[in-house]
């Protein structure tokens, strides 16, 4: 068995002990998961380097996890399931997705066990043990994350060295950058007067970048307005511009074994299914989101879902806003928190097939298909024409939503995803309100009972070739164009074929700056007359609507980039309120009041679609009600 023991500092009561239905209350136990894995076996040596990590005498690779367990007190009452919540730039992103909870996912500050908003119980209502797991090493210094604690990979006992390619911007001017995404960790400048670094900008993401002197730039921190050498910043004379687009290639030195974050991951679901653990599940499902649901794309495309045992830790998977991307969780001098498809070497192949018995959903937003990557999931790299994947898996499109599941109130203003700078984003129009996690609540019901009891669940629903709801981004532009104040993107950048100089034995990259080649083929779902998506899953605030909901939105002038998609953004577009409204705007979408005859009669309306949504599998029976209350605010604010 990989894992050694658990250590438990926090036992504490969740929701100050109120029970949740027939299970009852449930308790959070918090601690440490500690490992150890021989790296030899035929389990692990798909891991990156880790036949280079440090080993004790017995030659086993010791390791350890941050973990949080929400377990029924009652632990015969707990369903047999457990739900492993791959946390998200080490915050929990399970319970506030799936029970709807107000509180953010990203939680963590000041606070070493930040208070858990359950939301409405949807998952301890059934009963299901969620295991929060660390598997990221190199987290800012911030209480509350849940992280992994691992090791460093070392030659003959030096540090190894190799290039590393990172991608900088902020919302703001500043005199310097850590080398890293999010204030994460970043790794070390091998030689702080490398003649072979290099630091690029760019305006677009897909732009020919400019080379900026190296007489101009330093690997330097800003201190009392003078640049201090250091190894993990770097320095521009007269400073970086917000919004515009940097990007550094160098020599590193110091690199973990990176891959031993999805073993983590897959040793605590073995761990929770062996009889050892604080409580004993049969299935173990793993839900990921954006950065997490590349991680699980990379965990499947290099076979670690078995563990030691020759078993398979996961019964199923939900890999939700990843895109087509996977991402650098198995490399040599890997980055965890890159993810913009124009920095990684890690993109094709694009459709990623399960191995064995588990079961697999992937899970979109329109802000991944105008990101550029999300149709490659489900067409070749030219976007000419759809692919099938195989029957062990799903592709959903969750029709006219943002990467997120929706800001509400409606804003045009948050707090940029993630990031312990306190920076804000701002976009040109209302961020994306349409909530989608209930769509989330219907994937995992219906993969627990693909996997129990064999029933397959609804088909694929995204925009397809074939029958047009599949279109190229730039074809969007005559419908948008007619919409007072829309302003679709003139550019839609598009991820470039890169040659990384990819070692694919030792998955290390030796090109930096890449090789840049023809863009890939990104398609979008196509529109009807309001601007609303007709490839997808279409939730009742589309089917139904008070506006126009899209998956991209423009950065503000006040962050930079203005012709840049803010990226996870997504828009809303008010419908007028009368015709008269409209009729003085030239806005050639029917206003509310055309369109319904009251309250009651839209929600009626919301009703109907949503039944319909529950009929074909994509909404479960409960969230009827849950669309209506969306609804109902909804039109509370725009009608």
């Amino acid at each position: 068995m990989a894992v050694t023991g658990f250590e438990i500092t926090l036992r504490r009561p969740l929701a100050g002990g109120a029970p949740f239905g027939d299970v009852g209350p449930y308790e959070e136990l918090k601690g440490r998961l500690r490992y150890a894995i021989d790296p030899s076996h035929a389990a692990n040596r798909g891991v990156t380097d880790v036949a280079l990590a440090p080993r004790n005498a017995a030659g086993l690779v010791e390791f350890s996890a941050d973990l949080s367990l929400l377990v029924p007190v009652d632990r015969a009452r707990a369903s047999g399931r457990a739900l492993i919540d791959v946390v998200n730039r080490g915050n929990t992103v399970s319970v506030p997705n799936f029970n709807h909870a107000t509180r953010p996912a990203f939680t963590a500050g000041s606070d070493p066990n930040p208070p858990i908003d359950v939301g409405d119980g949807f998952l301890m209502r059934r009963g299901y043990v969620v295991a929060s797991c660390g598997w990221q090493f190199d987290l800012p210094d911030v209480p509350g994350l849940i992280r992994l604690h691992g090791v460093e990979a070392r030659e003959q006992g030096q540090p190894l060295r190799g290039r590393v390619y990172v991608q900088l911007q902020a919302p703001e001017d500043v005199a310097d950058f850590l080398l890293s995404d999010r204030a994460h960790h970043a790794y070390a400048a091998a030689d702080l007067d490398e003649r072979d670094a290099v630091l690029t900008v760019r305006d677009m993401p897909d732009a020919e970048p400019e080379v900026i002197p190296r007489g101009k730039w330093k690997f330097a921190r800003a201190d009392n307005g003078r640049a201090t050498p250091d190894p993990r910043h770097v320095w521009l004379e007269g400073g970086f511009t917000k919004g515009r687009l940097y990007h550094v290639a160098y020599t590193a030195t110091g690199a973990q074994v990176v891959g031993l974050g999805p073993v983590a991951l897959r040793d605590c679901a073995a761990w929770l299914k062996s009889g050892e653990a604080p409580v004993h599940v049969r299935r173990a499902y793993a839900y990921g989101r954006s950065q997490t649901g590349r991680l699980l794309r990379t965990l499947i495309h290099y076979g670690l879902n078995d563990d030691e045992r020759g078993d398979e830790a996961f019964d199923g998977v939900i890999a939700n806003v990843a895109g087509a991307m996977r991402g650098e969780f198995n490399q040599r001098f890997g980055q965890n928190s890159k993810d913009r498809p124009w920095t990684m070497c890690h993109l094709e192949p694009f459709r990623v097939e399960p191995r064995g018995r588990l079961r697999v959903m992937y899970t979109n937003t329109s802000a991944e298909y105008h990101r550029g990557d999300a149709s490659l999931v489900h067409t070749d790299p030219d976007g000419a024409r759809d692919l099938e994947h195989g029957p062990s898996v799903r592709v959903y499109h969750f029709a006219g939503t943002e990467h997120g599941t929706g800001v509400w109130p409606p804003t045009d203003t948050q707090p940029a995803p993630a990031d312990p700078h306190g920076w804000v984003d701002r976009s040109q129009n209302l961020r994306g309100v349409v909530n989608y996690g209930r769509l989330l609540r219907a994937c995992l019901i219906n993969l627990d009972r693909w996997v129990t009891d064999g029933i397959a669940p609804p088909p694929s629903r995204h925009p397809r070739v074939a029958d047009g709801t599949a279109v190229a981004p730039e074809t969007l532009a005559k419908t948008f164009d007619a919409i007072p104040g829309a302003r679709y993107p003139r550019r839609h950048a598009r991820p470039l074929r890169q040659d990384y100089g990819a070692d694919a034995e030792m998955r290390r990259i030796t090109v930096a700056p890449p090789k840049s080649g023809a863009p890939y083929g990104t398609r979008v779902s196509a529109v009807d007359s309001d601007g609303n998506e007709v490839g997808g899953i279409v939730l009742p605030e589309l089917a139904v609507p008070l506006a126009t909901h899209t998956g991209w939105n423009l950065r503000h002038a006040d962050i930079g980039g203005v012709e840049q998609l803010l990226v996870f953004a997504g828009a809303t577009l008010p419908f007028a309120k009368t015709r008269r409204e409209r009729a003085a705007s030239g806005d050639p979408r029917p206003a509310i009041a055309e369109r319904y005859g009251s309250r009651d009669d839209y929600l009626k309306r919301v009703r109907a679609a949503a039944r319909a949504l529950v009929e074909d599998g994509y909404l479960l029976e409960e969230d009827v009600e849950t669309s209506l209350t969306f609804a109902a605010r909804m039109w509370d604010a725009f009608a």
